[in-house]
C-alpha cells in the first residue's frame, strides 16, 4: 500500500487541461480547411469526393491534404463537431465560423452533468475506435467531464456510431437503436460513418448514417482528433466550446 501511495504521489496529476485550455496539438495537425478565392481547385486530387469547384464536405474529406497542391489551406481549428449535415460544407472564401453551442434542449437539460455513451462500430478500419478509446486513458480522462461508456444500449442516452454501416452490420445497428429508451441520441463519428467515406460507392456499405438512422451530432475526420472528439461530446452534451488552438490559422 505504501508502495502504491508513493508511486502515486511521484507520477502527480497526469490528465491534461483540456478543453478548459488549448489542446497540444503536433505542427503538422490538419483542422478545418478555408479555400481562397484565388484557389485553382483540381477536384480530381480529392479521393474521397469531398472536394469541389467551390466547397469542401467535411463528411467526406480524410483530411489527406491533397488538395493543399491546389491551393486549399488547412488551419489548426479542432472543433469541428455540427449539429447539422449542411454545417459540414466549407465553402469557396468563407471565413472560419463561430463554433455553435447547443442550445438548451434535450440533451443539455437531461445531460449537461452525465452523457452515458455506447458505441457501436458498424465496419470501421478501427480507427475511429482506437482515437475513441483514447478519451479513457489518464491523460485524457472524459470521466472528469461526466463522459462514460455503457455496455448495453439499454443504460445508454447516446450512440456513438464509427466505420461504414456495412450490409453484416446494418441488422446490430438497427437493433442497438431500437434498445435504447427515449429520449435517445445518435452521434456519426468520422467521415465513414456520416457519408461512407473513401467506401461509400462499395456495395457492401448500404448507406450515410443519416439515411438509416436519426443523427443528433456530426464529428468529421479520418479518424477525429481525440481534441476534436473531446470538445465536440462536451459541447453536445451542452458544454461550452474548448479553448481556441495556439496553432497558426494557415499551415
Amino acid at each position: 500500500m505504501l508502495k502504491a501511495l508513493s508511486a502515486r504521489l511521484f507520477q502527480g496529476y497526469r490528465t491534461n487541461k483540456f478543453p478548459a485550455v488549448p489542446p497540444n496539438l503536433p505542427d503538422r495537425f490538419r483542422g478545418r480547411p478555408v479555400i481562397p478565392e484565388e484557389a485553382a481547385i483540381d477536384t480530381s486530387c480529392c479521393p474521397s469526393g469531398a472536394l469541389q469547384s467551390d466547397s469542401i464536405d467535411l463528411g467526406k474529406c480524410i483530411f489527406c491534404g491533397n488538395c493543399t497542391k491546389c491551393g486549399v489551406k488547412f488551419t489548426g481549428e479542432y472543433r469541428l463537431g455540427a449539429f447539422s449535415r449542411e454545417a459540414l460544407i466549407v465553402k469557396r472564401g468563407e471565413a472560419l465560423p463561430s463554433v455553435e453551442e447547443r442550445p438548451k434542449s434535450d440533451i443539455a437539460k437531461l445531460c449537461s452533468k452525465s452523457l452515458k455513451i455506447r458505441e457501436v462500430s458498424a465496419g470501421g478500419c478501427s480507427a475511429c475506435e482506437l482515437d475513441f478509446n483514447v478519451l479513457g486513458t489518464l491523460a485524457w480522462d472524459m470521466g472528469r467531464l461526466g463522459l462514460q461508456i455503457v455496455a448495453s444500449p439499454r443504460h445508454a442516452d447516446c450512440l456513438l456510431v464509427t466505420g461504414p454501416v456495412s450490409k453484416n452490420m446494418l441488422t446490430a445497428l438497427k437493433k442497438t437503436y431500437d434498445a435504447m429508451s427515449e429520449p435517445r441520441f445518435v452521434i456519426a463519428n468520422g467521415a465513414c460513418a456520416i457519408s461512407g467515406g473513401l467506401f461509400g460507392s462499395s456495395d457492401e456499405v448500404c448507406a450515410p448514417l443519416d439515411e438509416i438512422i436519426p443523427v443528433d451530432f456530426y464529428v468529421p475526420g479520418c479518424p477525429p482528433h481525440p481534441a476534436t472528439l473531446l470538445e465536440a461530446l462536451q459541447r453536445f452534451k451542452g458544454g461550452k466550446a474548448g479553448a481556441i488552438s495556439p496553432l497558426e490559422e494557415d499551415k
